[in-house]
């Protein structure tokens, strides 16, 4: 049995928030880089655009790596990594092409592995349960997994992904080239958390005035 956590220290916890700004202070508050997050969206909607944008931020304080289960190494995911100006975060991001759970647990237990794994998505992982992604988690506990799902009726499509949303600290709902983000990190009196996050002005625009016409 583990031993209990007393009043006092529950309240005197102290714990390392990541110092967000701008618009992803905005959408996301000051997040833990730890635990899991979901990003779940429609084809087209601007997911993996948004998705790489985040990675490219996220390197501002820690080293991520991208592993591109749907896709690999690609002509397209080339031309979305070219988009975002990826080559800015230099070595403090790694792509993984169709790489299984089973290789990002042996790369994660070297020295200097990455903090943040993003699977991109959910639906490649072949025989990949509740209990995988929980020995997973707890394997790893100061680590930061970032599940990407398809969408099915404005929820993450399939079992094991709904179960991961349910999980997840943040959750991010892409359409129509915008992200909207509900964290448990959301501080409304500050301005911190829970904005909508523009992945792209003009798409943006486009899409959601021909839907308030």
């Amino acid at each position: 049995m583990k031993r209990a956590i007393s009043n006092r220290n529950v309240a005197a916890a102290r714990f390392e928030q990541a110092p967000f700004d701008g618009a992803f202070l905005a959408s996301f508050g000051r997040p833990e880089l730890r635990g899991s997050w979901i990003v779940y969206g429609g084809s087209g909607s601007g997911k993996t655009t948004f998705v790489l944008e985040l990675c490219k931020y996220l390197t501002r304080f820690c080293k991520v790596a991208y592993d591109s289960l749907e896709q690999g190494l690609s002509l397209s995911m080339q031309k979305a990594w070219e988009r975002v100006g990826m080559e800015e975060a230099g070595s403090s991001i790694i792509f993984l092409s169709k790489e299984s759970i089973r290789d990002v647990t042996l790369r994660l237990q070297r020295r200097k592995s990455p903090d943040v794994v993003v699977i991109d998505s959910v639906h490649y992982l072949m025989r990949f349960g509740m209990t995988d992604y929980m020995r997973l988690k707890e394997t790893f506990p100061d680590k930061l997994f970032i599940w990407v799902a398809h969408e099915e009726g404005g929820q993450p499509k399939g079992k094991m992904a709904q179960n991961i949303r349910f999980d997840s600290d943040v959750k991010i709902r892409v359409e129509g080239y915008k992200a909207f983000v509900t964290t448990r990190y959301e501080e409304p009196e500050k301005g911190e958390g829970g904005a909508d996050f523009v992945i792209w002005e003009r798409g943006a625009q486009d899409y959601w005035v021909d839907r308030l016409m």
